[in-house]
């Protein structure tokens, strides 16, 4: 047995996978607790002391994705309300980790009963037994979405930092299965909070309401795309070779629970246009190199340059639907798994928020790199 092992468990492994629960470099946060747990939480390290904490703007944030905004969302109740442990003194960071704790109040855990030996199709239940032999079944544990409030509850300190550099961010529903807003130049982001499903263009708003109303009464779910636009980005951010700011932000928008794809700028409709066509040519406006076009989604060499950076992010449709199922329990014999419990037929307009602010953890993380990369 080697220096690095104890017990016959390698310890590089076991800090690894410590460090699957954190995210980002100088700006970073570790969350904590399980859906059906007393509470989740988050540890933020890294924030710079003197920062104006508003918490009435983190419960904003944390109410903007609480369960049970309206009819096309889970029933659970919660208030998501949260209290900060330390690192905030008189109203502003004091440079020691920021500890946020949000307790649970609404947990049905008997909901769950009938799937402590069955695996239910395309959730994490089978793959977190083979993992570690032992799951939390209550709500999917610690694979549950309930985990984002945490991360929620970070980015809105993270969007306090970047508002002192002007960073803005917006992220919106452009797509409910086959219904497509218009892209996002043409529309006023300010008014996604204007209808339940968070989509700033009124009429394709009704559109997929309506959609998702169906569904839900079909006792079906449905997915969605959520479109994030980081608008003021300084030119700089992102880290050549492998913390590319867009493989930062990939990486961030697939970590978020039901998501199953990550693209930006051009995307995969870039690959139909010729170099000719896609190449954004530069100019300059008096006061700063900008491009003609924003093909490149305001990241070129994986580092920003000024302009708009835009990316799209899919959700897949919920796992959990209110119809029977086949699949095994733990012992292989094939059972029927039928599903119970409160639940969103489209998670795409509570996704809304959490995108956001996995884009503003990101883009703080690059900001306070940058500003440690050059004399």
């Amino acid at each position: 047995m080697g220096p690095w092992c104890l017990g016959g468990y390698c310890i590089m492994h076991y800090l690894q996978a410590l460090m699957s629960n954190s995210y980002g470099t100088l700006f970073k946060i570790s969350t904590f607790g399980e859906s059906h747990g007393p509470a989740i939480g988050v540890i933020i390290d890294g924030c710079p002391a003197g920062l104006p904490i508003d918490e009435a703007f983190i419960q904003q944030e944390l109410t903007r994705r609480k369960p049970g905004q309206s009819r096309i969302t889970t029933q659970r109740k919660e208030d998501d309300t949260f209290k900060i442990l330390s690192g905030v003194f008189e109203g502003k960071s004091t440079g020691t980790p920021i500890a946020i704790v949000i307790e649970n109040q609404d947990q049905r855990s008997k909901d769950y009963g009938h799937i402590a030996e069955s695996f239910r199709p395309s959730h994490a239940d089978y793959t977190y037994e083979a993992k570690y032999g032992h799951r939390d079944y209550r709500g999917g544990g610690r694979s549950s979405a309930r985990e984002t409030a945490a991360r929620v509850a970070a980015g809105a300190i993270a969007k306090l930092l970047l508002k002192n550099s002007g960073v803005e961010i917006f992220a919106y529903v452009s797509k409910v299965g086959d219904i497509q807003a218009p892209h996002y130049t043409g529309l006023d982001l300010s008014k996604a909070e204007d209808n339940i499903v968070r989509c700033p263009d009124p009429a394709t708003a009704e559109k997929m309401i309506a959609y998702i109303d169906k569904i839900r009464l079909d006792r079906d779910t449905i997915g969605g795309v959520v479109t994030g636009v980081i608008k003021n980005s300084p030119v700089g951010l992102g880290e050549p070779v492998f913390d590319k700011l867009h493989a930062e932000l990939g990486k961030a928008m697939l970590s978020i629970n039901a998501v199953k794809g990550f693209e930006y700028g051009s995307g995969f409709a870039g690959v139909e246009l010729r170099g000719s066509q896609h190449n954004d040519e530069f100019y300059n406006d008096g006061s700063r190199i900008r491009t003609k076009t924003n093909l490149s989604g305001g990241i070129q060499g994986g580092i920003s340059n000024g302009e708009d950076i835009y990316f799209n992010v899919a959700f897949k449709p919920v796992a959990t639907i209110m119809q029977d199922q086949t699949s095994v329990d733990k012992s292989g014999n094939e059972v029927i798994v039928s599903g119970k419990g409160r639940h969103d037929p489209c998670v795409v307009p509570r996704a809304v928020p959490i995108v956001e602010s996995m884009a503003a953890l990101v883009m703080a993380d690059m900001l306070l790199r940058m500003k440690a990369s050059r004399v």
